[in-house]
C-alpha cells in the first residue's frame, strides 16, 4: 500500500510540473488577427493597427485592402476575423445575420481640381453633374468648359455610400472610373475641369473639397449630421464565426478613448 501511495505521489507531482511548465509558454504566445476589406479605411485602420501594436506587442494585427464588398464576404466566409466596410451594411446582409460595429464616421468629399472657381453644390446639382444632366461647369457658377467626371470602380464602399447618399445610384455617366481613392485625387488634381469624391481622411491639397450646401466637411458638422456626405466605417463580424479573445482586444481598442485622437489625427471621427 505504501508502495502504491508513493507511486501516486511521483505521478502527481511529475503532472504537475508539466502544467507548471506549459502555462508560461501559452500565456506569453503570440495571436494573430487578420481584417480584410476597405481600401478607403487604410489609413484609419493602419493608424489603429500600429497604436494597438504599442499596448498589445502580443498580438499581430493584419490589413489587407480588398474593397468593401471583399471584406464582407471574408467576414460571411471566416477568411478574415474581422471584415471591414466604408459602407453600411444593406438589409440583405443583415438578414444573413452578419454584424456591424461602427467604428469611424468619415465624410466623403467632393473634390474638386484647385483651379476651378466653384466652392459650393446643393446635393440636387451634385446630382445633375454626376448623372449628366448638367455637362458644363458654367451652369453651376464655374468656368465655361465641360465636366469630366470621376468615380470608383463597382463594388467600391465610397461610390456606394457617394451615389446612396446624393440618390444617383447606377445612374452616374462616369468618364473615368478608377479602383482606389488616391487615383481618383489624382485624376482630379490633373484635370482643371474634374469633379470626383473621395474619403475625407485621404485628402490632401493638389485637390480642393468643396461645401454641399454651404456646409464645410469638418468634425463638428459630422457628428451633429449637417454634412450631408457621409459614411460609417464599419467592423463587419459573422457570430456563426466565434471571435478570437485577440479579435476582440483589437475591436475594444479601437473603440475606446485612447482611439479617439488616434482616428482624428488619421482624418475621421470616432462616434460618441
Amino acid at each position: 500500500m505504501k508502495k502504491l501511495v508513493c507511486l501516486f505521489l511521483a505521478t502527481v507531482l511529475v503532472l504537475g510540473l508539466f502544467t507548471g511548465c506549459s502555462t508560461p509558454r501559452e500565456s506569453n504566445a503570440s495571436s494573430s488577427v487578420s481584417t480584410n476589406g476597405s481600401t478607403s479605411v487604410e489609413r484609419a485602420v493602419s493608424s489603429l493597427i500600429e497604436a494597438f501594436a504599442e499596448v498589445s506587442p502580443a498580438i499581430t494585427v493584419t490589413y489587407d485592402a480588398t474593397g468593401s464588398g471583399a471584406g464582407i464576404n471574408a467576414a460571411r466566409e471566416g477568411s478574415a476575423d474581422i471584415g471591414l466596410s466604408s459602407r453600411a451594411l444593406r438589409a440583405g446582409e443583415i438578414e444573413e445575420g452578419l454584424e456591424s460595429i461602427v467604428f469611424a464616421l468619415d465624410a466623403i468629399a467632393i473634390i474638386v481640381n484647385p483651379g476651378n472657381t466653384v466652392n459650393d453644390l446643393t446635393v440636387e446639382q451634385i446630382s445633375a453633374l454626376f448623372t449628366g444632366e448638367i455637362t458644363n461647369w458654367s451652369e453651376v457658377g464655374g468656368p465655361d468648359s465641360p465636366v469630366a467626371l470621376i468615380g470608383r470602380e463597382a463594388g467600391s464602399g465610397t461610390r456606394d455610400g457617394f451615389e446612396s447618399i446624393i440618390g444617383v445610384v447606377d445612374q452616374c455617366a462616369y468618364d473615368q472610373v478608377l479602383n482606389s481613392g488616391g487615383a481618383v485625387i489624382a485624376a482630379v488634381a490633373s484635370n482643371p475641369f474634374a469633379v470626383g469624391y473621395a474619403s475625407l481622411s485621404a485628402i490632401r491639397d493638389t485637390v480642393r473639397a468643396i461645401t454641399v450646401n454651404g456646409v464645410e466637411a469638418n468634425e463638428d458638422n459630422i457628428l451633429d449630421g449637417s454634412y450631408e456626405v457621409q459614411r460609417p466605417f464599419i467592423f463587419v463580424l459573422n457570430p456563426e464565426n466565434e471571435l478570437s479573445e485577440a479579435a476582440q482586444a483589437f475591436i475594444d481598442f479601437a473603440r475606446g478613448e485612447d482611439a479617439r485622437g488616434i482616428l482624428h489625427n488619421a482624418g475621421v471621427i470616432q462616434p460618441r
